[in-house]
C-alpha cells in the first residue's frame, strides 16, 4: 500500500488529519448533529455561534475564523466538492448477505465512471454499527454504467454508517458518508469501553501510544501469536497494517496507513506497526487494525481516550473476526 496523505501532511511522513470542526452527516432517512462526549461521559450537541455562560444561559457569539475555515471532518457529508454518494438499495434485511449497490453522481450531474487507485484499490467501502462495536471494510466492484456492487451482510437490525472512500480521476480524495438501516427492533448500544488490548483468532495485538489532540501522535501496534511475536506479517492493500479511526459520537472518519511499506528497504513485516495521527478534539476514538498472516485478514480493535495526559489501559477487548468481513 502506498501512503499519501489523505487530508494533510505530517512532519514524520505520514499524516491524515480530519479536521477541527464538528459537522452533521448527511444521512440516509435521517439527518442532524450527533452529540459528542466530553470529558466527563457527558453528551452536548454542538451549536455553533453559541457559547454558555457561567450561569447556564447561552449567549450568543460570533463564530471564529478558524471555525469557519476549518475542513470538516471525512466521512460526515453525503455530498462534498460537488460529489454525492448515491445508495440504490434501501431495503436490507440483518443477517442476509444483500447485494448492495450505490452510485457516486460527479459535478456533471452524472455516476462516476473512473476512479483513482489508492491503497490497490479504487474505492474502499467501511461500513460500521453506530455504536462502534461491529466494523467491515469491503471493496465493491464497479460496474461499466458507474453503479457499484458488494455483497453486504448487517448482522443485527439497527443503525449503521456506511463510507466510501475514494478519488475520482482528476478529483479531490474524498471521503462521503449514509446511514444505513437493518430492518427489526433494536437498542441501541454503547461504544466498547477503552482498551488497549484486542483479541482475534489467537493472536493478541497490543497498541502504544496516545492520542493528544492538535499533535501528530506516534501510534505502534504489536503483533503476537501463543507468546510470540509475528515477524513474517504478510502486505495487505501494499502495506503491513491497515487503520481506521472513528471518533464516538459523531463517527468523523480518519484513514491513516503506517509509516513506511513493504519493500521500501527499511519496513519490517512485524511484529511492530506504526502510524502517526493527529485528532482534532478529546473525546473517545474507536481504532480498527486489519492486517493479514497465513493468509487470512484480520481485525483488531481498541477504543482510546484523547485528553490530556496518557490514556488509561483497562482490560482486553475481543475484536471482530468474521472473515467474510474482507476481501481477499
Amino acid at each position: 500500500m502506498n501512503t499519501p496523505a489523505k487530508l494533510g501532511a505530517y512532519a514524520l511522513g505520514l499524516a491524515v488529519i480530519f479536521g477541527g470542526a464538528l459537522g452533521a452527516g448527511n444521512a440516509v432517512g435521517s439527518a442532524g448533529v450527533v452529540p459528542i462526549a466530553d470529558d466527563h461521559g457527558a453528551h452536548a450537541a454542538p451549536s455553533p455561534g453559541r457559547e454558555t455562560n457561567d450561569h447556564g444561559a447561552h449567549a450568543e457569539t460570533a463564530p471564529s475564523r478558524a471555525a469557519v475555515e476549518a475542513p470538516a471532518p471525512g466521512g460526515l457529508q453525503v455530498s462534498q466538492d460537488g460529489y454525492t454518494l448515491t445508495p440504490e438499495t434501501t431495503e436490507i434485511t440483518p443477517g442476509e448477505a444483500t447485494d448492495f449497490r450505490f452510485s457516486v453522481i460527479g459535478p456533471d450531474g452524472g455516476p462516476v465512471t473512473r476512479y483513482q487507485t489508492k491503497h490497490d484499490k479504487k474505492l474502499h467501502f467501511i461500513v460500521v454499527s453506530r455504536d462502534l462495536g461491529g466494523f467491515q471494510h469491503l471493496h465493491p466492484e464497479l460496474t461499466g454504467d458507474g453503479v457499484w456492487s458488494v455483497k453486504l451482510t448487517l448482522p443485527e437490525a439497527g443503525a449503521y454508517r456506511a463510507f466510501a472512500d475514494f478519488a475520482p480521476e482528476g478529483g479531490p480524495d474524498l471521503t462521503l458518508g449514509a446511514d444505513l438501516r437493518a430492518g427489526g427492533a433494536y437498542e441501541p448500544g454503547q461504544p466498547p469501553e477503552l482498551s488497549r488490548t484486542s483479541t482475534v483468532d489467537g493472536y493478541t495485538v497490543t497498541l502504544d501510544g496516545d492520542l493528544v489532540p492538535g499533535k501528530s501522535s506516534r501510534i505502534t501496534l504489536r503483533v503476537g501469536r501463543d507468546g510470540r511475536p509475528v515477524t513474517d506479517l504478510q502486505p495487505y492493500l501494499g502495506a503491513y497494517g491497515h487503520l481506521v479511526a472513528l471518533r464516538a459520537g459523531d463517527l468523523a472518519y480518519l484513514h491513516v496507513h503506517p509509516d513506511g511499506e513493504p519493500g521500501d528497504g527499511r519496513t519490517q513485516p512485524g511484529p511492530e506497526i506504526t502510524f502517526y495521527a493527529e485528532v482534532p478534539s478529546r473525546g473517545d476514538y474507536r481504532l480498527f487494525l486489519d492486517f493479514q498472516h497465513g493468509g487470512v485478514v484480520r481485525t483488531a480493535d481498541f477504543t482510546l481516550h484523547a485528553g490530556q495526559g496518557a490514556a488509561p489501559t483497562p482490560a482486553p477487548s475481543t475484536g471482530p473476526s468474521e472473515h467474510g468481513e474482507h476481501d481477499h
